[in-house]
């Protein structure tokens, strides 16, 4: 299972303890819910019950909510709250979020944890819509009509951060992926209870991404000289 913010939240590097880390996993801590959202004119206020995630949460801490990571700005025995900025409402599904919904919870990595999804950076690339979902034996198969800056990063086998969830893709389509859900995964986290029509939060492999930055400089220079695939076919290269 895994998750994923934006400027409201964190930096990506590793710290000794819990913090503004903004490195996570995608396994899902604990199912939480909105008790109450708080509108500002461009911003919102989230106040989320919780227990299990707030054992050793101070301020400042970092938790993805959704796969969205948020900084941790007031707490208490059973909640916490967090600022969200109007690029992130406008960017994941949280402003869509009404009191009551549940909401994937995940702390930021701790240095010389155990890694059990793939690294998540808790920074959205876009949303999904469910366009499907079918029960097969055991496993629950859901299908996520994604944006083409998402879907560009996908492979079969690989991994995708879902509303936070590290999940690995099974099937690639011109405009939707599938992934498939075992019942833990199904009733440990929001996507076991999600309807067709849901909105979720997606967030690539980011070794995907950064592979891609650094092959850039290589395929444009690729592309501006006359070493090209046709070329070297001609001459008996391929």
């Amino acid at each position: 299972m895994f998750l994923g913010g934006y400027p409201d939240s964190c930096v990506n590097y590793l710290n000794l303890g819990r913090g503004q880390d903004g490195l996570f996993t995608g396994l899902v801590a604990e199912l939480g819910y909105l008790r109450q959202i708080t509108l500002g004119a461009d911003s919102a206020r989230l106040n989320i019950a919780a227990s299990h995630i707030l054992t050793d949460v101070s301020l400042g801490a970092s938790i993805a909510v959704n796969g969205v990571c948020l900084t941790v700005v007031h707490f208490g025995k059973d909640y916490f709250e967090a600022d969200v900025m109007a690029e992130t409402l406008a960017r994941t599904n949280l402003g869509s979020l009404r009191s009551g919904d549940r909401v994937n919870l995940e702390a930021a990595l701790r240095l010389g944890e155990r890694l059990g999804g793939h690294l998540v950076s808790g920074h959205i690339d876009g949303v999904g819509l469910i366009t499907g979902n079918e029960k097969k034996d055991i496993a629950l198969v859901i299908e996520i009509e994604a944006p083409e800056e998402v879907l560009r990063y996908l492979v079969p086998k690989g991994s995708v951060a879902i509303d936070g969830i590290s999940l690995t893709v099974i099937e690639c389509r011109h405009s939707t992926f599938t992934v498939s859900l075992i019942p833990h995964t199904a009733k440990a986290t929001t996507l076991g209870y999600k309807p067709v029509g849901s909105r979720v939060n997606l967030e690539a492999d980011m070794i995907a991404k950064y592979v891609e930055r650094l092959l850039a400089p290589h395929q444009n220079r690729t592309r501006s000289s006359k070493l090209t695939m046709d070329y070297l076919a001609q001459h008996g290269f391929l």
